[in-house]
């Protein structure tokens, strides 16, 4: 039996030539990057590549070498594209081009809409972005307020994306992808649910409970208390403490913050209900243009991703490679496709920093139908 540091010595030397021919692909692969600028080629050539694997494959000479040459290659093929990506997107080809930068988002002699009524959780979203004297307006529906900048009657729109107990508003994940609408700042707001009701009513009174579907999510521990309580779902917290008032019932509460309460003339029946305390909503600023702050530090962008195995895998290569710190994945399922979906990804960097432009570039040849939805 041979010696283990002598076997590991000759394990050194093929190591070192892999390295030295591994760096000469490189270089080959530099000048396919220039050939590819120059005549505006694409860096994926997927037929290609699924080829080049199968002759590959059929080289080795048992089952197990035939996998492992093929991950191997897998990789390498991987690595070339994002030296490529990085040529192309050092040659001014990026997949932001159409975003301009700006020193500051107006928050002053523009026209902002959020969804809701007076007191909904949105309007103090805006209030603490715009400050409490901007020029506003509220709409019935998240897509009404995306539809408002759409058709240029407003600037700006004020919308929830996640809460921290509750999770992510999808509906608004689902929005961002079908309008043209662009991400440039954000809002986190506390958030601190109260039982309302008319003036004089008790807990025994109460036989249903209106909220907005997450709020009644944020305070199931204290409902759960109550079973007998029909709980019914509204566009929104203001709207229900407004249908409580509407109707004039002793036996109708409302889940909202307490400012509603007395916004509406309505009584607190109990305080801070939502089982944590630590719960707080994020709420995305959205407008029409293109333009993000030039010191943003945080980018979200989508896209769907052909159905095949390690499909996502390699799109997120594209961050670790480029050494980007993801914050947050999301799966949205693909309207009119079965079990497919489209992601959302937010991570840190600025639209001009080279190897964001280097990973985004990468994405956008790699995965079905980029956005990006803004820098902020």
């Amino acid at each position: 039996m041979r010696d283990l540091s002598e076997i590991r010595d000759e394990i050194d030397g093929i190591d070192r030539e892999i390295v030295e021919l591994f760096e000469e692909r490189l270089r080959l692969v530099t000048q396919v990057a220039e050939y590819k600028i120059a005549n505006s080629r694409q860096v994926l050539d997927r037929g290609r590549e699924l080829s080049k694997l199968t002759a590959l494959e059929e080289l080795a000479g048992t089952d197990f070498s035939r996998k492992s040459i093929r991950e191997l290659f897998e990789q390498i093929m991987s690595i070339s594209r994002k030296r490529q990506y990085q040529l192309l997107a050092a040659a001014g080809q990026t997949a932001a081009a159409e975003f301009q930068p700006v020193e500051e988002i107006l928050r002053t002699d523009v026209r902002v809409v959020y969804q809701g009524v007076e007191g909904a959780y949105s309007q103090m979203a805006m209030e603490a972005f715009f400050g409490d004297s901007c020029d506003s307006f509220h709409v019935e529906s998240w897509r009404d307020a995306m539809e408002a900048i759409k058709q240029g009657d407003a600037d700006y729109a004020v919308l929830p994306i996640e809460n921290s107990s509750a999770g992510i508003v999808s509906e608004n994940y689902d929005l961002l992808e079908e309008y043209d609408n662009c991400i440039v700042g954000e809002q986190t707001i506390q958030i601190s649910h109260a039982l309302l009701g008319l003036p004089g009513t008790r807990l025994a009174d109460l036989t249903c409970v209106y909220s907005h579907p997450q709020a009644l999510m944020q305070c199931v521990d204290f409902l759960d208390e109550h079973r007998d309580w029909e709980r019914i779902s509204l566009k929104n917290t203001a709207v229900s403490a407004q249908k409580v008032l509407k109707d004039g019932k002793r036996n109708q509460a409302a889940i909202a913050n307490p400012v509603t309460a007395r916004l509406y003339g309505l009584e607190v029946l109990k305080e801070a209900i939502n089982y944590s305390a630590e719960n707080s909503t994020r709420f995305i600023i959205v407008t029409g243009r293109k333009i993000y702050r030039r010191d943003a530090g945080k980018i979200s962008i989508c896209f769907e991703l052909p159905h095949e195995s390690g499909s996502l895998y390699q799109i997120l290569s594209h961050f670790i490679y480029n050494d980007l710190n993801m914050n947050k994945i999301e799966s949205r399922p693909i309207k009119n496709k079965s079990f497919e979906y489209r992601f959302f990804v937010d991570f840190e960097g600025n639209l001009a920093d080279a190897a964001v432009q280097n990973a985004l570039k990468g994405v956008k040849e790699e995965a079905l139908g980029l956005r990006v939805l803004g820098n902020y």
